[in-house]
């Protein structure tokens, strides 16, 4: 085991060398990194930490010296902290503290309480986030964030943002409410989002529950039509919805979207401020895939809600939603440069 685990190390710091390699000497472009997409991904976070934060024991990554300036990258649905395996390496090679946290619902992080509602309402997720950085002592950081993890850390810049020093988005604006939620709305979008609907019933609890990896196997596909990943790269991030509490996250996250479920009344205050659509004033870097095949608006419907520095880049090549783990480099370019 010794010979097994030490062989691993080497080989995870070997990729993360010639990576950082070939980002400083310009030779590794974002087309490459998105040529790259089919391949077996060799980096690894190593060993995970835990931490009591807010209603949670928190499992997280963390990467680069204690005391570099923070970055927390989040993930999103149905994917898990390999969202940035090829993200966090680089950023931490570059003097940054990177802390890549599991949310509630996913892989080892778990409720407090048993008692504690199966809660996936957007504030509660964002309060998360705050509260690990106070557990970590992180007062201010830039971050970064795809899908679910997009919608908090836009939810963190609107309502928090002096926790907030700069923030890189995949897919922009996507804070929502639950009036918004209410309305129809063209047929052609609401076939988008034919899991939304599924499970606000009951059968599509059951089917999750029962079908949990096949289901995320295909939102996978579905979302990223050109993104050719292996089964080796699927099951490591499909092992953390084993959580326990993932199906009820999941769940209740879509119907509290449908106003099929209510939140917890100690949110009350954020999502009526979030109701709002509050204009974001921290620096900001827009990405979208020009494969994105999940449900995600125009970027020019969402340019306006960036009140401070802003720029949106397309990222080429056949990417789609999963943008950090298709094409890290751009991501990790657009950190660099918002963080700047």
């Amino acid at each position: 085991m010794p010979d097994e685990i030490d062989q691993e190390r080497r080989r995870f710091f070997g990729a993360t060398a010639m990576a950082f390699a070939a980002t400083q000497f310009g030779l590794m472009g974002p087309a490459q990194a998105q040529q790259a997409t089919g391949e077996p991904v060799a980096a690894s976070f190593g060993p995970l930490k835990q931490i009591d934060a807010g209603v949670l024991s928190v499992g997280y990554a963390e990467l680069g010296p204690a005391d570099g300036p923070p970055v927390i990258l989040l993930h999103g649905w149905p994917y898990d902290i390999h969202t940035y395996a090829n993200v966090a390496p680089p950023l931490a090679a570059k003097g940054h503290r990177v802390i890549v946290p599991y949310l509630r619902g996913y892989g080892p992080t778990r409720f407090l309480s048993h008692d504690s509602m199966r809660n996936g309402q957007q504030s509660a997720i964002a309060a998360d986030i705050v509260a690990l950085m106070d557990a970590l002592g992180i007062e201010k950081a830039t971050i970064g964030g795809c899908d679910w993890g997009a919608r908090t850390a836009n939810i963190i810049a609107a309502l928090w943002p002096e926790r907030c020093k700069a923030m890189v988005s995949v897919s922009g604006y996507l804070i929502g409410n639950q009036q918004a939620g209410k309305l129809p709305l063209p047929p052609k979008d609401e076939l988008q989002w034919w899991y939304q609907y599924y499970f606000a019933t009951d059968r599509g609890r059951a089917g999750y529950e029962k079908y949990t990896r096949d289901f995320a196997r295909l939102i996978w596909q579905l979302a990223s039509p050109q993104w050719n990943f292996d089964d080796a790269t699927f099951e490591r991030s499909a092992a953390a919805l084993d959580n326990p509490d993932h199906v009820a996250i999941v769940v209740h996250n879509y119907r509290w979207r449908l106003g099929l479920a209510a939140g917890e009344q100690q949110y009350d205050a954020f999502e009526q401020r979030l109701a709002q659509a509050p204009f974001i004033g921290v620096p900001t870097v827009t990405l979208e895939g020009d494969a994105n095949g999940a449900p995600h608006p125009n970027a020019s419907a969402y340019a306006k809600m960036f009140s401070g520095k802003y720029a949106h880049r397309v990222v080429t090549g056949g990417i789609g939603h999963n943008l950090p783990q298709e094409a890290p480099q751009a991501f990790v370019d657009a950190v660099v440069e918002v963080d700047a």
